[in-house]
Order: C-alpha cells, then structure tokens, then sequence
C-alpha cells in the first residue's frame, strides 16, 4: 500500500494548475521544459501541503523564455466595476451566456469580474473528498459526473479551438484529481489544504469557460486564479484575515504582466502567506468581490444573485416584506449578524473601508434596480415623521436560550462579568446578545440552544461557592426564545422609534424576555418566545412598513347584515387606506354551511363568486385558526354577525388568544351572568379588545355613551328607552283606527321584524338590551331578573309558525285597539320600552304610556331613544335617538366598532 500511495501521490505531483492558465491566457501550448522546471518546485513541497508557484518568474536559464510579456502598470479606480456571479447565476449554459451579456452591456472602461463554482458543483467536489476519504468507490463514478457537466455546458457555449482548449484543460484536471482522490482514498485520510485544492476547481473551471465567452465577442479579457492574488491568513476554522498590502502586491505583479480590459476571477479561493490553496469560508465569493472591489478601489461592486434586493423582513416569513431601496454599511452588517440574507457581514468590511458602493441585483430580472449599500444619503434622514427613514429591516434568530446569573453579592463586584463570560468561552459557547440591568443584580445572555447545557453546567461549576452562600440565586435557564432584532441608522436616537417597536408587540399580546440597545444606535434587540418569533417579525414590520394599522378580519355569519357590512368594507377600504392609513382586509367569511379563505385578502367585490367556486364545508375552529395564523398581519379581528350562542360561547377563547372580537349578537353580553363578568374581566386584563357597540342600539352610540359618562365620573340614576327599531315603527303607526295585525304584517313585510314576528313582540330583545346596559351600569342582573310584557298574545305564543300567527293575531286586534283608545282618551300614546332603574337595582320591559308632548311621542318610522338619566343629567335627561333599525345602521354600527379597534392599534384619530 505505501508503495501504491507513493505512486499516487508521485502523479499527483504533475497537476499543474497555474500553467494551465498560464498557457490560455498567452495560447501558448504547454512546454514540457517549462512545465517540468514548475513541477520539480512544485513535488519538493508537496510533503508539507499543496503549495502554488509564483507564476511567471522565470529562470535566469532562460527555460520558458516564451512567457516574458511586456509590463504593463495597473490604474486603480472608478475606471473600474467589480461584478459578482454566484453559483446560481452560473448554474447552466444559458445563464453562463446571460452573464457574458451583462458583463458585455455594462459600459464601464474596465471590469472584474468574480465567479463561482457552477450550481452545486462546489457540494460535489465535497462529495468527492468525502467519498474518497471513507473509501466509497463511488468518488470515481462521482468525478465523471463533474466531468460530464463541465463538458456538457462547455459544448453547449464555446466551440471550435476555444472548445478544444478549454476541455484539454478539463480533462488534465480531471485526470490529476482521479489521482489526488485515489491517494485520498488509499490513506483515508485528508488534509485542510487538500481539500481546499480540490474544491477550488469548480470555480477554475466557471473562469476559464466564461472568459473565453467574453473573448469570443472581441473583448480582450484573461481569466485570474486569484490564488496568485488574494492572500490570506486563517484566524480560525471559519475565518480568514486578508492581507491588503501583499494581495496589493501581487495583484500588481499579475497586472503588470497580464493587462486587460476585463478579467474573469475565481471567487471562494485564495492563498496562505506560504502558497497553500485555501477558501474564504462561508460566502467566500462575496468576500472575494470586495476585497477585489478595495484593491482596485472599484466605483462599484454588484452582487448578482436571484432575488430583487435586500428585503425589509425574511419574504418567507413576512409576505408582504419590501425591496429597500438603500442601506448603509451598518445597516446592512446588522441585519447580517442577525440572520437576514443579505450578505456576510466580512463582505462589507473591504469595501467600507474606501465608501465603495455595493449593489445587490437580481440576474433574472434585470428591470429592478436592486438594493444599494453605502454611506447613509443626508436627504435620507430629513423626513422626521417617517419611521421607516430610522427602521430599516427586521430579522429574528431562533433556537436559542437566555442565561440568567442572577443575585445581590454581584452589585458592586469588579470582574463578575468577566468570570461569566471567561465561563462560557471556556466550553466554546456563541454569546448572540448580552442584558445587565444597571443594579449590577444580573446579567442575562443568549446562546445557542444546542450549547446551553455545557455553559449552565461550566457556570455552575464556575460559581459553587458563591451559590452555596448566596451571594448568587440562581443560574436559570429560560429555553425555547428566538432574537428580534429592529435595525436602522440612528433609529436609538430618534424619539418614538422604540416606543412603536414595543407598542406593536404589547398591541400583538407578545412578551418582551430581555432588552438589548447598543450606543451604536444601529439595532434593538429583544428575546420573545419561540412560538411568537414569526408573529412579533409580522407585528413589527407591520407596523413600520404596512398600513400604520393591519387588520386581519373574519366575518362570520354572511346574512343581511353580514352582506351588507361586507358591501360598506368594500366601498371604503381604499379610502381608509390611502386617508386615514387603515389597512382592513377580511381573509375568511364564514355561513353555516360553508366558508372562503385566502391568505392575502378576498376580494369584496366577488366574493360571492367566490364562495361558490371555492368554498369548502364550514369548519369555524379551521376557519378562526386561519384568520389569526395568516401571513403577515399581526393584528386579527372575528366579526360576529349571527345571534348564534354557541358562536358567542367561543369569544372567551379566541380573547385568550389575542383574537379581538367585534358583534352585533346579543347572547354573550345577556347570557349567564359568569360568562358576561370572565369577558369584561379579560377585555380589562389584556390588549385584546371586545367591541360590542352594536348590540343595543344598531348604529347608535348607546353603549359607548354610557360608558363615557361612567368614566368621567357621572353616576347613573335610570335608563329609559324605545330600543327596538321593530316595535318603534308598530306603535308609531298604530294610530288613526288601523288595527295591530295590519302594522304588524306591513312591518313584517318593509322587512322591519323577524321572519317570526312573535321574536319582536315577544319583547325578548328588548330584554337583552336591558339586561346589557344594567350590567354595563355595575348590576349584576340576571336575564330572568327582567319582568317582561310580551305583546304576543297568551293563546298564540304556542302556533306552529308565523304564517299560523299571522292569520290568528286579528283576533286579537279589538284587546290592542282598546288600550291604543284609552291612551289616546288621555292625550297620551303607547310605547314599549326597556328601563334599568339603577338606583333600585333593577330592570323592566312593558308597554307605558306617555304625554304626547314627551320626547319618546316624537318618534318616527323605526327609530329609537334612550334616555339617560344621571347625577348630571337629573333634571334633563341625556337623549339619543336616531335609526334603530334596518341592515344598513346595524352594519354601519359594527363598521364603527371596526374604526375603533383600528384607533386602539394606533390609527390617527
């Protein structure tokens, strides 16, 4: 076997990378004197780590002579552009032409450009190594496919000597890899720098190909191994220091002897300080492309990637996420750390370093114009009003858990931190953010999940003693968090910033753990739970970067007044969007037997349609987790528009979920007595909202009138008043002779009653209203505690239907007529009315009669009014009137209710 790896190795020996670009840069065909003088050099280093030659210092001998070219001095600036292609936008022969294209349209005088390995092929590589060093045969079978997708493409774009040149080159490359792998596989085993040779190829290869693309138009272009070039020293496994004054050096030297208008180099790799291949790491073409961009002091490095630029949030997350449009460096490091896809933080070093702007573009759509990182414009910064000027993005890290060291004997102690932090560097542990509380009683951080374990168990050990007598409580462990990071230029410093990133997580029922704001006013960061990572990014950006207020709507119960408040959100949802800067978008309606559902919003103007093409079997626990589990929107609202008591069974859950709940529907407020109390006391307890406005007078301000007068301090002595719209109208026109069945059925048939008008008269309704502002009045009353006339005659209550009603109830026209006649003998009318007479603590609902000079005789068609009679309004009770009846008040009444929340979440008023 020792014999077998020395020969392997012995072959390996023969790879000449730096004279394979030699000769296509000069298309000079290799010379074996040459090539034999690189090689000796090449085999004595080969024991200690695959090493580069300097190219191009030739012997005195005279041995490949024929390299010597004229020097030529580089001109550094803004002559220059520097572009940057990754694997994805190299991914195929087409996108290796649409590269070739944009490079051949940018007009700039002259270009570099940086370029990775093809789609996945730096992955295969890998998978080469790994094969080979776990004696998987399989490398072999593993290295044609390299091959063959190499050759395929180069067939596909060159043609002719530049084919020819390109895949001899190719296949010595292969050859000298099957050997370097076979060795690999052989020993078992390989070396940091062996394996970064072989990984490199991919990005040899992407060069070579596009730069005899570019010189197929005529463009005098060379391709860079920047091996040659870029120099760099390891700072740890994942690190890599560049070394600007050598890198400086070198590329002069490579300039002088290859001049060009346009050079093609290898993104990902570089050089030791002793010429051992090795990689820039995570994003190392991006690294790649800024520090060439500094070494050229470059007017411009852009980023070709897929995506139209830099969004404001994850798309993933936040759907609605927007391109931006500008970033400064420190933006845009920020957002980085923080796990946003922009770019690795190191890539933006170089360039900052010289103000080089660096543009973020997407290869696939060339019409947007992407994202531009560079020095914060003034102009920027003008518009104090405008949040989104300070608030740039937003990014969450997860998997993570917060530390807590907590305890008095830390207050005051020189070198507690320390000891903490030596702690946890001790067991290798990432520290993402750090909180101290200016008491000094604690110190809380956030690490990796995956490594809270090994830094509670090292901090523990660390502080025994002092946990044994108490000058530490505790070492906790508070798991399942995630990071919230708010990122902008001087956003710490600017009033109001910090106060609407909380307000919009309080408003979205979401938990602060820990607070972290630098003097560097660039990030605020905050620890949430897990479980409202997504939600919080959502409420967040929302609130900055969507309709200053967000609403998530399901509208449950698409009947006459459901219909017909879906109409009014239809007619004034632009309006509210563009004046009043109140986003409402329903995103589910709800019947009894079936529903619709969208994930962005349902178009009001066909949703009818809709629903009949798309709707699925009515699932009101799928439907509310759909309302409140969408998207993007942090705030949820479920409209109720039934008098369902088993949908109103439901709002105290969906309140303990921060879903807000707006309703015409009676049944929750007037039902038992426990379940009205556990609403108001959670509505009280939380920033989830329960609007109810138009349970008791449609559209009229009843409710909210009375809780206005409770709360500037007035004292209520009775409510009076005519609260149904139905009964208003009956005994507004039964007058003049008509009998009672006559009015009843013409205001069964204007649509005035129920389908069964014995709902109305039963005067049932009227006693839910009562019972509803009794308790909003502090009486702790009972339905059954309301003494109630009903005006349904005794004999008639038990009719099959109202059509049988209908026709029994002129019988008993004559008993009506009689008390309409004695009212009038009186020079009084009839009115049925609900009282809550506060000062006795109880209710009633009869019919009374009063002095047609009384303002409840003033009445007309079907309106209503309450009377308010309190410690101020004694003498003169408050009087609110208006329609009290009819689909169109009742919907504008819950629309109403709408406005308000969306006042609560932080419209303009």
């Amino acid at each position: 076997m020792a014999s077998s790896l020395s020969s392997s190795l012995s072959h390996f020996s023969r790879i000449s990378v730096t004279s394979l670009q030699h000769d296509y840069n000069n298309k000079i065909p290799a010379d074996s004197q040459c090539r034999h003088f690189l090689l000796s050099r090449r085999f004595h280093s080969l024991r200690k780590g695959i090493t580069l030659p300097r190219r191009r210092e030739s012997p005195s001998s005279g041995i490949c002579a024929s390299l010597t070219v004229e020097e030529k001095e580089l001109s550094k600036g803004d002559s220059w552009s520097v572009h940057k292609f990754g694997g994805t936008c190299m991914g195929s022969s087409q996108r290796i032409k649409n590269v070739g294209d944009i490079v051949l349209n940018d007009d700039s005088e002259r270009k570099l450009v940086v370029v990775s390995a093809m789609s996945k092929v730096t992955d295969m590589m890998y998978d080469l190594i790994n094969k080979a060093q776990s004696r998987d045969e399989s490398y072999i079978s593993s290295l044609d496919a390299v091959l063959e997708k190499h050759s395929a493409t180069a067939h596909d774009i060159l043609d002719g000597e530049t084919l020819a040149i390109f895949l001899s080159k190719l296949h010595e490359d292969i050859s000298n890899l099957k050997a370097m792998l076979r060795a690999i596989y052989i020993a078992g085993h390989v070396t940091e720098s062996f394996t970064d040779f072989v990984v490199g190829h991919g990005e040899l290869w992407s060069a070579q190909m596009l730069s005899l693309v570019i010189r197929k138009n005529g463009i005098d272009c060379k391709w860079m191994d920047t091996r040659e070039v870029l120099i760099v020293n390891p700072t740890s496994s994942n690190q890599v220091d560049p070394d600007y004054l050598e890198s400086e050096r070198r590329l002069e030297k490579w300039y002088s002897l290859n001049p060009c208008k346009v050079i093609i180099a290898t993104g990902f790799i570089a050089s030791t300080p002793e010429n051992i291949p090795t990689t820039l790491k995570r994003d190392g073409s991006d690294f790649s492309a800024a520090i060439m961009g500094s070494l050229f002091r470059a007017r411009q490095v852009t980023i070709w990637t897929d995506v139209d630029g830099v969004y404001s949030a994850d798309p993933r997350k936040v759907s609605e996420a927007v391109i931006l449009k500008t970033l400064s460096y420190q933006e845009a490091w920020e957002m980085s750390y923080f796990g946003a896809n922009v770019l690795h933080p190191r890539t933006i070093i170089p360039v900052m370093r010289y103000g080089i702007p660096i543009l973020i573009r997407n290869i696939f759509n060339l019409s947007a114009p992407g994202t531009k990182i560079c020095h914060p414009v003034v102009s920027d910064y003008e518009d104090k009003s405008n949040l989104q000027n300070y608030v740039k993005g937003f990014a969450t890290i997860d998997n993570l858990a917060l530390v807590n060291v907590e305890g008095t004997g830390m207050a005051g102690v020189p070198g507690t931190a320390s000891a903490i932090f030596a702690a946890v560097k001790d067991v290798g542990a990432n520290v993402i953010m750090i909180s101290q509380a200016s008491s000094e009683h604690s110190v809380c951080f956030a690490v990796p999940e995956k490594e809270v374990k090994a830094v509670a168990e090292a901090l523990q050990s660390r502080f025994r003693q002092a946990l044994d007598n108490g000058r530490l409580s505790q070492v906790a462990v508070i798991p399942n968090c995630s990071i919230l990071a708010a990122v902008g230029q001087k956003m710490a410093s600017t009033p109001g910033v910090s106060a609407t990133l909380f307000n919009a997580l309080a408003k979205a029922n979401i938990n602060v753990r820990a607070i972290a704001q630098g003097c560097s006013e660039y990030n605020i960061t905050v620890v949430i739970k897990r479980e409202d990572s997504i939600k919080a990014l959502r409420a967040v950006h929302s609130r900055f970067y969507l309709s200053r207020t967000t609403i998530a709507m399901g509208i449950i119960g698409p009947g006459l007044i459901g219909s017909t408040l879906l109409d009014q959100l239809r007619d004034q949802a632009s309006i509210l969007k563009e004046e009043f800067n109140i986003d409402l978008r329903v995103m589910g309606i709800i019947g009894s037997k079936s529903m619709l559902l969208s994930d962005v919003g349902i178009d009001l103007a066909k949703w009818k349609e809709l629903r009949e093409e798309r709707g699925e079997v009515a699932n009101l626990e799928k439907f509310a987790q759909h309302v409140h589990g969408n998207n993007f929107i942090p705030n949820t609202a479920l409209v109720d528009c039934t008098a369902d008591s088993i949908i109103a069974g439901h709002y105290y859950e969906w309140l303990c979920k921060g879903i807000h709940v707006i309703t015409p529907n009676k049944k929750a407020n007037s039902g038992p007595l426990e379940q009205y109390l556990r609403l108001r006391a959670l509505q009280r307890q939380s920033y989830t909202h329960y609007f109810y406005e138009a349970t008791v007078g449609a559209g009229l301000p009843i409710v909210s009138t009375l809780r206005g007068l409770l709360e500037t301090g007035d004292k209520i002595l009775q409510i009076e008043g005519i609260f149904s719209g139905t009964l208003s109208y009956i005994f507004n026109n039964f007058k003049d002779g008509r009998a009672f069945s006559e009015v009843v059925g013409e205001a069964k048939e204007a649509g005035y009653t129920e389908p069964d008008p014995r709902d109305d008269l039963s005067g049932t309704d009227v006693a839910r209203k009562v019972i509803i502002l009794a308790r909003e009045s502090g009486l702790k009353l009972e339905l059954s505690n309301i003494p109630i006339e009903s005006l349904v005659p005794e004999p008639l209550r038990a009719c099959a239907s109202a059509q049988e009603f209908m026709q029994q109830l002129p019988k008993f026209d004559q008993e009506f007529a009689k008390k309409q006649e004695d009212a009038d003998n009186a020079g009084e009318v009839l009115r049925y009315v609900g009282v809550v007479d506060v000062t006795n603590k109880k209710g009633v609902v009869e019919l009374r009669k009063y002095k047609k000079d009384h303002p409840f005789a003033q009445l007309s068609g079907s309106d209503n009014i309450i009377a308010f009679t309190t410690r101020r309004y004694k003498n003169q009770p408050l009087i609110v009137r208006g329609p009290g009846a009819g689909a169109q008040v009742t919907a504008g009444g819950i629309f109403s209710d709408i406005l308000r929340l969306a006042s609560y979440l932080g419209a303009p008023s």
